[in-house]
Order: structure tokens, then sequence, then C-alpha cells
């Protein structure tokens, strides 16, 4: 199980190898959404996401004798950077497994940072078996999305910045919303959190129909979504909260929230116009929840977790709404 000992281990192996991010506000989205409004933007890191976070992470923590048989790692694209970036870095083999219906830009983008990239059908296609198979048969190690120790670890330290971006801001108190599939990311923060600002409570934001770790979080069991695609929304698309991570959410999380597609490309156009950050619908699902939600508190910390957007659904988000 993570702990808060292994997050700041993993930000000292990441340190100078990762963007600290910014922690932004806009006077005008806080008019929008009747409350202060913060943006986490890890948009802005490598790899167009926060997964550069866990992708260093957990190839850092290998031996140079597994990093030298190489990785694999099965994402829609953000983790798949994430991973493959890493890998690089570390001159490490990398195999990425990726559904057919990712958006190409993560596909190239994936295949530019030198890994091997397999597509998949997520609907009739297995990946975890697809995975075990290459993995047995050229000794790789596999790099879950989010039931991975050190993946936590390293998502966790977007959670050691905030807190001490918060400090810096005089915010005591404030619902923090965070994008979540899996829960590796929303977990993690929220170890962070619970170590070093404790006052910063973690609410994770998934799309609507597809609210498995909101769902899991009201029964106390972990709930399965009845589809795999099918919303916009294609980062933060995940069968059933992780393992490891429910546990911890379901200790430190409050209520999870669940956005609209349109009120993901709503976040997607305004915080274009007001922030001038690219995200990507998935990436702007805690912005969607601050903007948008009822009853939240007077002030929120939403995560923008990627930007790495389909130029056409980018461009449709500016059309309707900026």
């Amino acid at each position: 199980m993570t702990d808060i000992a292994q997050i700041e281990a993993a930000a000292a192996r990441i340190a100078g190898h990762i963007r600290h991010t910014p922690l932004l506000n806009a006077p005008l989205l806080d008019r929008i959404a009747g409350r202060r409004i913060f943006v986490k933007a890890e948009s802005l890191q490598l790899t167009g996401s926060f997964k550069a976070r866990g992708g260093w992470s957990a190839v850092s923590a290998l031996s140079p004798e597994a990093r030298a048989r190489g990785v694999i790692a099965f994402s829609s694209g953000n983790h798949a950077q994430g991973v493959a970036y890493a890998a690089a870095r570390h001159a490490s083999p990398c195999v990425i497994l990726m559904p057919s219906d990712a958006p190409q830009v993560k596909i190239d983008n994936t295949r530019s940072y030198g890994a091997e990239v397999v597509l998949y059908d997520r609907a009739t296609e297995d990946r975890d078996a697809i995975g075990a198979r290459l993995s047995d048969a050229r000794g790789l190690t596999l790099i879950r999305p989010y039931d991975d120790v050190q993946v936590i670890a390293g998502q966790g330290t977007v959670g050691l910045e905030l807190a001490g971006q918060a400090r810096e801001a005089g915010i005591d108190e404030a619902e923090v919303l965070v994008c979540c599939g899996g829960g590796g990311l929303s977990s993690g923060i929220a170890l962070a959190l619970r170590a070093h600002a404790p006052g910063l409570k973690v609410r994770t934001a998934e799309p609507q129909g597809f609210d498995d770790m909101a769902r899991s979080l009201a029964t106390g069991a972990r709930q399965r979504n009845s589809a795999v695609s099918g919303s916009i929304c294609d980062a933060i698309l995940t069968p059933t909260p992780g393992e490891l991570t429910f546990p911890i959410l379901s200790r430190l999380a409050g209520p999870g929230l669940a956005i609209s597609d349109e009120e993901a490309l709503r976040a997607v156009a305004l915080a274009f116009t007001h922030l001038r950050i690219v995200l990507e619908p998935g990436g702007a699902a805690g912005l969607a929840a601050a903007l948008f939600a009822p009853d939240l508190p007077d002030t929120v910390i939403a995560v923008a977790t990627g930007g790495n957007v389909d130029p056409k659904i980018f461009a449709t988000a500016l059309s309707r709404f900026a």
C-alpha cells in the first residue's frame, strides 16, 4: 500500500525531471461559478499530463536489470506517454498497449517517444490478457496505469506541490476536485494532502454514466461501469476502481461527482478563454465540476489533468462555447 514516505521518495527521484506546475486563478471563472476556483495546471506537465510523474516514479524505481529488459503499459494515451517518456530517458525498451479508438494525437505522441505501440479493440479484447502475454514472452515489467504502488506515489507528488501552493495562497480549507479514472491520481493526492494539508479534501470527478468511483464510494464496494466507451472523456474511462486505489479513497475522499460531456466541453473552452491553457475533455472534468456542480464550498481547487486533446474536439469546444 502506498504511503506518504513513498510519495516523498518519489518526489526526490523525479526532482529535476518533472515540471512544477502552476496554481492558476481567473476572476471571470470565479464569477461564472459563484465561488473561488483555483486550477492546478497539470496539462502543462511534460508529455501533456500528470501521468509523466507516475511513469517516472515507476521506471526509476526498477532495478537496472529490469529496466534493461524493458517495460510495458496499457493506456488510452496519457499513461502511455508518461511511461514512454520515462523509459526513453532511462534507455529502457518500452511497449505500449493502446485502444484502437484512442485519439490519433496520443498514438502519434507515444510513438514519438520511441515506444512500440500495439493497438487493441477495447470492446472485444482483454488488454490485461494481451499485456500478460507480451510481458511473459519478452520479460517486460508491467507498469499499470493506477493499480501500482510506485505510480500512485508519483501521482501523489501533485498533492505535495498543491499543499505548498495552497499555503502560499492562504487556502486552509477547500475541496480538491480531481478527474478520476482508476483513481491513481486522486488517491495519491489524498494521501499527500492528509499528511501536509489536512484541510483540503479530495473529491473525484467522472463522466456521467462512467462514474464507477462515485458509485463505489457511495455503496462502500467497487462497482463496474456497464460500458467501456461512449464518452468524450476518453482519458478517464475505466471499467472499475482500482484494487489499491479504492480503499485509499474510501477512507480519505468525499462523495464523488459526475459531469456531462457538454459540461466537459464547456470547461475546455472556458479554460482556454480565461486561463489560456489547453485541456482535453477528460482532463477538464475536475474544472467542469468546479464550474457547474451544485453545493460546493466557497473555495475549490480543480486539478486540470491533461491537455492532449484531439484538434477536432478542441475546435468543437471553442466553436460552441468560447
